[in-house]
């Protein structure tokens, strides 16, 4: 009977686990298809840290990757190919709870703006909570927080011609 018990432990943990893990997995659609990037997909990307102020209070510092980096890792091209056509691209970012923005591929590249924007998964040095985690986004210059999408589940490359 302890042995059963112990299994039953087990399997739970073992599904508790894989459904944690399915939790943190992002959905990037574009025109390559869909992938699906887990956590450690997207640690696996450089890393960079910001600081921005959340609604007038003390700077806070956010650890992820760029949101570029994300998507080039889905395929998806900057650089000299942004241009013509590729400049009505946008990139549609969902939450789980359905809130969705909308930003212009150019304002992710380099060769358009220094701005960084950023898919966070950790807010001074800890992981985000369930309330906008387990990825947010992070635009450390803007005035307003708009576009600071918490609970980010899809990217979706969408051609607005």
């Amino acid at each position: 009977m302890k042995k059963a018990v112990r299994l039953c432990s087990a399997l739970t943990l073992v599904v508790f686990a894989s459904l944690l893990l399915e939790c943190q997995q992002l959905i990037v659609q574009s025109e390559g298809g869909k992938q699906i990037l887990s956590r450690t997909d997207l640690e696996a990307l450089p890393r960079v840290k910001v600081t921005a102020s959340q609604h007038s209070s003390a700077p806070v510092s956010f650890e992820g990757v760029t949101l570029k980096s994300v998507l080039e890792k889905a395929g998806v091209r900057f650089g000299e190919s942004m241009k013509g056509p590729q400049l009505a691209t946008c990139l549609l970012v969902e939450a789980a709870d359905g809130y969705r923005v909308v930003i212009a591929l150019p304002e992710l590249d380099p060769a358009f703006t220094d701005k960084q924007m950023v898919l966070a998964f950790q807010r001074d040095d800890k992981p985000l909570g369930e309330k906008e985690g387990p990825y947010r986004i992070v635009i450390p210059d803007e005035k307003r927080m708009a576009r600071w999408v918490r609970r980010v589940t899809m990217l979706r490359i969408v051609d607005v011609q």
